[in-house]
């Protein structure tokens, strides 16, 4: 029996950096994690041991940080294609890199309508990401939103599904609509500005899911996804996952008292997982 290796890659995760760039008047602050994948010519690392095509995991955290100096200035997705082109441009035994970015968003403070120059406060759980794959020839670049919690006390409801001698679930036509999302966009066309798109994106995906009547998670994530590819010619395709943060009305009959769609009990665990890709025909 032949044995051989098949598809296979290294590289450094969970690098963490922060970074203040110093403008005149204020101080911005930037804190991201960037995964680093590299493919190529590894095989004799895996088969003899021998690691002279082998750059240091080591070595890629640490040119991290150096290009950061000079080339993290301006949105995740930039740096990323650098640190790419750099991977794949300096070690020619490199055919492919992934370089994965989580921006933690931060805020600058706010006092009588105007933004502190240093002082910031978190942006809660919600995060921006970015992944981009370069080869020789070739980029692939992916904007996105991770965590981002979200809810809407209305405009939602859930009936007329399946069922049978298991089936417990009360239909409802007004229930909360809550989940934490991950969303990321494909792009065919790489834009001019990746933080002005990234920020209209957004907005536009919490409009439609404040906007819209909801017969099912499931709907409402076609039509966040339907909004995007319909204002953009220049993203290919989004894919978007929405977990069911559900929220069931308590007993309230045990005490004599009526629940008018009141008082519910947040649960995290189980929880229903909705996922999709949404694209052009």
């Amino acid at each position: 029996m032949k044995i051989k290796l098949g598809e296979n890659s290294y590289g450094k995760n969970a690098v963490q950096l922060s970074k203040i760039i110093r403008h005149p008047a204020y101080h911005e602050f930037r804190q991201i994690t960037v995964n680093v994948s590299l493919k190529g010519d590894f095989d004799e690392a895996h088969t003899t041991g021998d690691n002279s095509k082998i750059l240091p995991t080591d070595t890629q955290k640490n040119t991290v940080y150096a290009l950061a100096k000079d080339y993290f200035k301006s949105s995740i997705e930039d740096f990323a294609i650098y640190l790419a082109n750099y991977f794949v441009t300096t070690q020619s035994q490199v055919e492919a890199a992934t370089i994965e970015i989580t921006e933690h968003r931060y805020h600058r403070m706010q006092f009588d309508g105007v933004e502190h120059a240093h002082a910031y406060i978190g942006g809660g759980s919600e995060k921006q990401t970015t992944r981009v794959v370069k080869n020789a020839s070739d980029i692939s670049v992916q904007s996105g939103i991770t965590d981002l919690l979200i809810l809407k006390t209305t405009d939602s409801g859930f009936e007329k599904y399946i069922k049978d001698k298991y089936t417990t679930l009360k239909e409802t036509a007004d229930r909360i609509l809550a989940t934490k999302c991950e969303i990321n966009w494909t792009y065919g066309n790489l834009p001019a500005d990746y933080t002005a798109q990234f920020n209209s994106i957004r907005e536009l995906l919490l409009q439609t899911f404040a906007g819209h009547k909801s017969l099912s998670v499931q709907q409402t994530l076609y039509a966040m996804g339907k909004a995007v590819l319909e204002a953009y010619d220049g993203i290919k395709e989004i894919h978007l996952q929405m977990p069911n943060k559900h929220h069931i009305p308590f007993n309230l009959e045990q005490f004599d008292l009526q629940n008018q769609n009141e008082i519910f009990i947040a649960t995290d665990e189980p929880y229903g997982l909705i996922t999709a890709t949404v694209t052009r025909g």
